[in-house]
């Protein structure tokens, strides 16, 4: 065979694979559509959300004595200002933690454009400390809360509160508690609460899931680390509340009309669950206005895209995407923090494996 002619068919050959691997959305990847918007290499961030045409706000854990605040707002790439001043940010241990940020998991804005801060108020991932454990919803300016949320009558101390979504409409709130398994219910306008679904099958990750991440099981102190309740997303017409455990690949979702029914018993509601299948390891996700949802791989590096019928599809995958852990949606973008969660050192006998800086980047879906 003519040897020009054979380098010519192997490199027909090679682009061939190359299209089939990374043919265009919806079928596979386009890593190139990626965009940074902000990155920290000194703390881990773990949430985000992103006014229509506003404040980016970006949220610290207090999981390790390297920590400087709990909520701040981005100016670009590498600035950011303590949210909503440094005074919130101030909080020492020992002292009340009602009136400021204390271990902040996750922030969140609504269809009204409120910006929403869920303080599970649990350093290091243990107890609940002084009191602070709340939802905070924030005046339009930033400038001072709103609305407190206390939280701690209906959380055991040992509760984890994880993600939140708010329906404007109907006001309530809804949120996850992960630690024990559990959705959060609160009717905003009389400030009631409950707590129900705990330890129910679709609240814990699946005990026979193997959560292989990185070529081997995420494992901690010697056994498999598992996360329960954690994601949680409302469809647009807040109809349907969909959420999962962690660390294993189920989907579950209920009407949102028996989670608001203080009447109906826990045993009672546990039969409006549905089970949805298998999709994949998230740890947040989203609904756009058309009823797509929006979740992570956080074992393949991916973003993914669940249409209203159920069938999934890969946005992008990029290793750059190391434990995409929360979204948010605005001006035709989905924003997605990444906390490199499973390079912590209590997951890597006490080394850690992180190399590159914590980040949040955005992709355009419109």
């Amino acid at each position: 065979m003519n040897r020009n002619f054979s380098a010519v068919l192997l490199f027909i050959m090679l682009s061939g694979i190359i299209a089939c691997k990374h043919e265009p959305f919806p079928g596979g990847d386009h890593p190139s559509k990626l965009e940074l918007v902000f990155k920290d290499s000194a703390y881990q961030l773990t949430g985000v959300a992103k006014q229509q045409g506003g404040l980016l706000l970006v949220n610290y854990p207090r999981w390790s004595l390297k920590y400087k605040h709990a909520v701040v707002s981005v100016q670009d790439t590498t600035r950011a200002t303590p949210y909503p001043d440094e005074a919130m940010n101030s909080w020492q241990p020992g002292t009340d933690g009602r009136n400021k940020w204390v271990c902040v998991q996750s922030v969140y804005v609504d269809d009204d454009n409120t910006i929403w801060v869920l303080d599970p108020a649990a350093p290091f991932l243990k107890t609940i400390q002084g009191q602070g454990a709340k939802l905070v919803k924030m005046l339009g300016n930033g400038k001072m809360p709103m609305e407190i949320f206390d939280l701690n009558a209906v959380l055991p101390d040992t509760a984890y509160a994880n993600d939140v979504r708010i329906d404007v409409r109907r006001q309530f709130a809804y949120l996850t508690e992960s630690k024990g398994g559990g959705i959060i219910v609160i009717d905003l306008a009389t400030h009631q609460m409950r707590r129900v679904l705990a330890g129910h099958y679709s609240v814990i990750s699946d005990p026979a899931f193997k959560f292989i991440i990185d070529g081997r099981e995420l494992m901690k102190d010697g056994k498999p680390a598992k996360f329960n309740s954690d994601g949680i997303a409302l469809t647009p017409d807040g109809k349907w509340l969909y959420y999962k455990p962690l660390s294993d690949d189920k989907l579950y979702r209920i009407e949102t009309q028996y989670l608001r029914d203080w009447n109906l018993s826990g045993k009672a509601l546990e039969n409006h669950v549905q089970d949805l299948g298998h999709f994949s390891t998230t740890d947040g996700m989203i609904f756009d206005r058309s009823g797509n949802l929006y979740m992570g791989d956080l074992q393949h590096y991916r973003l993914l895209k669940i249409t209203p019928n159920l069938t999934m599809h890969t946005i992008v995958q990029d290793p750059r995407l190391i434990w995409p852990d929360s979204y948010s949606i605005a001006g035709g973008y989905l924003y997605v923090s990444c906390s490199q969660i499973q390079k912590q050192p209590e997951y890597n006998n006490g080394i850690d494996k992180r190399t590159s800086p914590y980040t949040v980047y955005r992709i355009r879906i419109d």
